[in-house]
């Protein structure tokens, strides 16, 4: 139990806050505050017994692409082992955990908990470990760090999605999950915070959290005193690796998209309309004389957008998106964040003296290149052994992600083995390969056989572009 919480408790029965006399009256006003306080603990019992069933540990295995910016590790290929949790939102097996849990694993084994009615009644305190079953990824969705798995069961102990608006800091929460591989344990906090922005340019919000969440814990629920899931346990701030109190949670009306669309469709579309929104500050209020200074001011309206069809201009508040006061930027893309491409949002706008409605068409927000590769690249199809890297073939799909190259054809380098070489003339990601020994190469498995077809000790000249120029990586195979 969280030992705020706890202490508060035990203060409260300690120290009556109202005085009696008497010695029966006190006992009798000990007593009652024992008995509440059994009544509290038995309560976070009986929640624990409801939720844990649904409860999974995760235990995946496969490659992975480092992450670290401009670290000397960056775009290596990593073979890991990883432990998380997961929740159960749907009997039919469907899964949520977090997408650092399972991305690029090409093994995902999902151990459920021994439930209490298939216990025998004279159990010890002690229980077997829960049946373990193979898992396979739906989908992954990296801008939320979800993942959505499945499995072949049915009937399964699930948790309802609650509705993370409704959150307010001081709520108490509890944390499931599998921290450090402890399978099936609970914690107790309260809610630090409901919509914390880490970057001012991020579209995601988190819970904030002081229920301890460590390693292990990531992809399990968080919940509410209801045993409803509103939030996902993702990540913490640590100086010390482990739980310091501050844990950070996906928002269940975030995740309920993200989950909706990917066992509906597969995938994960998100819209947005064309505009740049900003905060009013007082300073743009008293610069663009605005009637007010709080807010949102849109910066910029994008040429052939559906906001400049809707007749949005630049100058525009918006005061509410679907009835919601817009207090902020940060709060208008947040909300315009989760609508699906095909929504049509009502925009309450001032312009000058006159209040306008506009009805504006959502469309889909273009795909970035980590997102395209996720769905496109395994080490089954695109691993290039004998070189240590991933590739792709230079399509008109990666090209319109890249800088203008050269090439018409080739093969793209994404990633980087760990036992890759790293010496001066290796292979990096980003790199277009045209050609081997002189000869062109067409596409990643073109490259394969080039480069299988080479013995110990020939020569290998790859022509490459990096970073718009031209070069040749001359080498020979150890």
């Amino acid at each position: 139990m969280n030992r705020n919480i706890l202490g508060f408790a035990l203060m409260a029965i300690a120290f009556p806050l109202v005085p009696t006399t008497g010695v029966a009256a006190q006992r009798s006003s000990s007593d009652a505050r024992l008995a509440a306080l059994g009544d509290l603990s038995q309560s976070f019992e009986a929640l624990s017994e409801r939720v844990s069933p649904a409860v999974v540990q995760i235990l995946a295995v496969g490659y992975a692409l480092s992450t670290e910016r401009d670290a000397p590790g960056a775009g290596l290929l990593i073979r890991r082992r990883v432990t998380g949790s997961g929740v159960v939102l749907d009997p039919d097996g469907y899964i949520v955990t977090n997408a650092h849990v399972v991305e690029g694993a090409d093994r995902i084994q999902v151990q459920f908990p021994v439930r209490v009615a298939d216990v025998p009644p004279a159990r010890s305190i002690l229980r077997p470990r829960g049946r373990t079953v193979g898992a396979q990824i739906v989908n992954v969705d990296r801008e939320t760090d979800l993942a959505v798995l499945r499995v072949v069961e049915r009937g399964l102990p699930h948790l309802a999605l609650g509705d993370s608006d409704e959150l307010r800091k001081g709520h108490v929460v509890f944390a499931f999950g599998s921290p450090a591989g402890l399978e099936n344990s609970v914690t107790l906090g309260v809610v630090s915070a409901v919509a914390r922005q880490l970057r001012s340019d991020d579209p995601m919000i988190y819970i904030q959290t002081d229920a301890p969440i460590n390693p292990g814990s990531s992809g399990g629920p968080l919940v509410d005193v209801r045993g409803r899931v509103v939030g996902i346990n993702t990540f913490i701030l640590t100086q010390s690796g482990g739980s310091e109190g501050i844990g950070f949670a996906v928002p269940s009306n975030i995740v309920r998209n993200v989950f909706q669309q990917i066992k509906l469709t597969g995938r994960v579309e998100r819209g947005e309309i064309g505009v740049h929104s900003q905060t009013i500050t007082p300073v743009l209020a008293e610069g663009l004389a605005l009637l007010h200074d709080w807010g949102v001011v849109l910066g910029d309206v994008f040429p052939g957008s559906p906001a400049e069809r809707a007749g949005l201009r630049v100058g525009d508040l918006i005061l509410t998106l679907d009835g919601k006061v817009m207090e902020n930027g940060r709060q208008f893309d947040v909300n315009l964040y989760r609508r699906a491409p095909g929504d049509v949002v009502t925009l309450g706008v001032l312009r000058g003296a006159d209040t306008l409605t506009v009805r504006v068409w959502v469309v889909g927000r273009p795909v970035d290149l980590d997102a395209y590769l996720s769905r496109k690249v395994t080490p089954e199809e695109n691993l290039v052994p004998k070189l240590g890297v991933l590739a792709v073939d230079l399509d008109d799909g990666v090209r319109a992600f890249l800088p203008p190259l050269r090439g018409r054809a080739g093969a793209v380098v994404v990633a980087r083995a760990t036992d890759a070489s790293s010496r001066e003339g290796g292979l990096l990601r980003g790199d277009a390969i045209y050609s081997i020994n002189g000869k062109p190469v067409a596409g990643v498995e073109q490259l394969r056989a080039a480069v299988a077809s080479l013995g110990v000790g020939e020569p290998v000249v790859l022509q490459v572009e990096r970073r718009g120029r031209l070069m040749y990586l001359g080498f020979e195979f150890e």
